[in-house]
C-alpha cells in the first residue's frame, strides 16, 4: 500500500476541530431521525423501552467511534476503513469495503437520500413529482460541484446544514418537550402491547436496535478525510467524541419529543412522526417547518457522503485497485476529482434508474460486516504493538481495551444475523453484489500491477 498519489499534488491540512465535528455529525443525521423512530415504537411498544433502545444504540454507536478514533490517530491517511483494512486483512478485504461502500452503499445512500430531499422539496413548494428526479440529480451535481473546487468550501457547507439541522432537531424538541401540553400523552404512557418473558424483551430490543444501529451509522466518513485534517491524532478523536455524544443526546430528546406529542401508540402508527409531532404542536405551520428541516437535514447527509467518500477511492486508485486517473488530486483544489465525478455519474444514474433502494435493501446489512472488521483491525494493531512492530508514536487508545471493542464487533455481527434472519433472499443477493468484487479487484490487480507513485 503506498500513501502517494500520482504527481506532487497532496492532501492540505485545513480542517480543525469544528470542521470535522460537523462532518461527523453530518454523517450520521440525515432522514432516520425523522422516520424511523416509528419503527422502533413498533418493536418495543413502550416509552421506557424505545428510549432504552436509542440510548444503549447510542452507547454502542460511541464504543465504535472511540474505536474509530484510535484507527484514525494510528492512521492518519485520506481513505480510512479502506487503510485499516489493507494492513491488517490484506489488499481484498479492503477493496471489497471499498467496492461494495463506494458502488452501493454510499453512492446508493446519498443517491437515495437526495430523492428524499427532492420529495420533501416538491411537496414544500407545490411541485409535480415528475421534478423529484432532475431536483435530486441536480443536488448531487451540485453538491460534487461544490467538492471539486476544495475540501474548504465542501466542508463549509457542510458546516453550515449540519448548523441549521441541529437547529431543525432543537426546535422539534423544544416544540415536543416544552409546548406539547401533559393533555397529549404524558411520557410515562405504554401503548396497550406488552412484551413478556426475558427472551421475549431481549428479541424486541435485539430486533428494535438493528433500525436505531443504521440511524447512527456514519461516523466513519471523518475519517475518510483524515489526510485533511489539522492535527489529526487529537482532533479526530476530539470531534467523533463530541460529535457522536452530541448525536446521541439529539435522538434521545427527539425520542422523549414524539412520545410526549404522539405517545407510544400514536409513534408507532405514525408514517412521519417528526412531522405529525411539530403538526400536532404548531399546526399547519409546523408541518411545513419540519418539511424545510428534513430538507436541510437529508442535503447535508448527501454532501457529507460527497465530501468524504471521493478520499477512499483516491487510495484504491493509489494502490493499483481501481482507474488510476482517480489516484490524481487537483493541483490547484487539492481534492480527489476524479473520485468525485465517478461517485456524482454513479449516484446520478442510481437515481434517475430508480434502482438504489432495491441495491440498499440488499447490501445494507454489508455495512454493518465492514464496521465490525474495521473495528477488529484495533486488535491486530495492538498485537502488533505488543510484539514491537509498530513503529506508531503513542496516541489516543480507546478504553476499556479489549472488552469494549469486542463488544462492538460482536454487536456488529447481531446486527447482520438478524439482518440476514428477516430477509435471507435479499442478504444472498446482497453476498453476491458484494463477491463480484472479486473479479474486479483481479481485474484491477492485473492491470495495475504496480503501485501508482509518480506522474504517468
Amino acid at each position: 500500500m503506498t500513501d502517494a498519489t500520482p504527481t506532487n499534488t497532496h492532501y492540505v491540512r485545513r480542517l480543525g476541530v469544528f470542521d470535522t465535528t460537523m462532518v461527523v455529525i453530518g454523517g450520521i443525521i440525515g432522514a432516520g431521525i425523522f422516520l424511523n423512530p416509528a419503527i422502533v415504537a413498533q418493536r418495543v411498544h413502550t416509552a421506557a423501552f424505545i428510549l432504552t433502545t436509542w440510548a444503549v444504540g447510542g452507547a454502542i454507536a460511541l464504543v465504535g467511534a472511540l474505536s474509530f478514533a484510535e484507527l484514525g490517530a494510528r492512521r492518519p491517511q485520506a481513505g480510512g476503513g479502506y487503510i485499516y483494512l489493507t494492513e491488517i486483512f490484506g489488499p481484498l478485504a479492503a477493496f471489497l469495503y471499498g467496492w461494495t461502500f463506494l458502488l452501493i452503499i454510499n453512492s446508493g445512500g446519498i443517491a437515495a437520500v437526495a430523492v428524499t430531499f427532492a420529495r420533501y422539496t416538491a411537496d414544500l413548494f407545490g411541485l409535480s413529482t415528475g421534478y423529484i428526479k432532475p431536483l435530486a440529480a441536480a443536488a448531487l451535481v451540485a453538491l460534487s460541484g461544490v467538492n471539486y473546487f476544495g475540501v474548504r468550501p465542501g466542508s463549509i457547507t457542510q458546516n453550515i446544514f449540519t448548523v441549521l439541522k441541529l437547529v431543525a432537531l432543537a426546535a422539534l424538541i423544544g416544540a415536543g418537550v416544552f409546548f406539547a401540553g401533559q393533555a397529549l400523552h404524558p411520557i410515562s404512557q405504554s401503548a396497550p402491547t406488552s412484551i413478556e418473558g426475558g427472551f421475549g424483551v431481549i428479541r424486541a430490543l435485539g430486533y428494535a436496535l438493528i433500525p436505531v444501529l443504521f440511524a447512527y451509522g456514519g461516523w466513519q466518513y471523518s475519517n475518510n478525510i483524515a489526510s485533511e485534517i489539522v492535527a489529526p491524532e487529537r482532533t479526530l478523536p476530539k470531534a467523533l467524541a463530541i460529535g457522536v455524544s452530541v448525536v446521541v443526546a439529539v435522538y434521545v430528546l427527539a425520542n422523549v419529543a414524539y412520545i410526549r406529542t404522539l405517545g407510544a401508540a400514536g409513534l408507532a402508527s405514525s408514517l412521519a412522526p417528526a412531522a405529525d409531532t411539530m403538526r400536532a404542536v404548531m399546526g399547519p405551520l409546523g408541518g411545513a417547518l419540519m418539511a424545510a428541516g428534513i430538507m436541510v437535514s437529508t442535503i447535508g447527509f448527501v454532501n457529507s457522503g460527497i465530501l468524504s467518500a471521493p478520499r477512499m477511492l483516491q487510495a484504491m486508485a493509489a494502490d493499483g485497485l481501481f482507474f488510476r486517473f482517480a489516484a490524481r488530486l487537483h493541483p490547484r483544489y487539492h481534492t480527489p476529482t476524479g473520485g468525485i465525478v465517478i461517485q456524482a455519474v454513479w449516484a446520478i444514474a442510481l437515481v434517475l434508474s430508480g434502482t438504489y433502494g432495491q441495491l440498499l435493501d440488499y447490501v445494507v446489512f454489508g455495512d454493518w460486516i465492514f464496521f465490525g472488521l474495521i473495528v477488529a483491525t484495533v486488535f491486530g494493531y495492538r498485537r502488533r504493538d505488543a510484539a514491537g512492530a509498530s513503529e506508531t508514536p503513542r496516541t489516543y487508545r480507546i478504553p476499556g481495551y479489549p472488552l469494549l471493542p469486542a463488544l462492538f464487533v460482536v454487536t456488529a455481527a447481531f446486527v447482520v444475523a438478524s439482518a440476514i434472519w428477516s430477509n435471507p433472499r435479499n442478504a444472498m443477493l446482497g453476498v453476491l453484489l458484494m463477491a463480484a468484487g472479486v473479479p474486479a479487484f483481479i481485474f484491477w490487480r492485473r492491470q495495475n500491477r504496480r503501485p501508482v507513485t509518480v506522474a504517468e
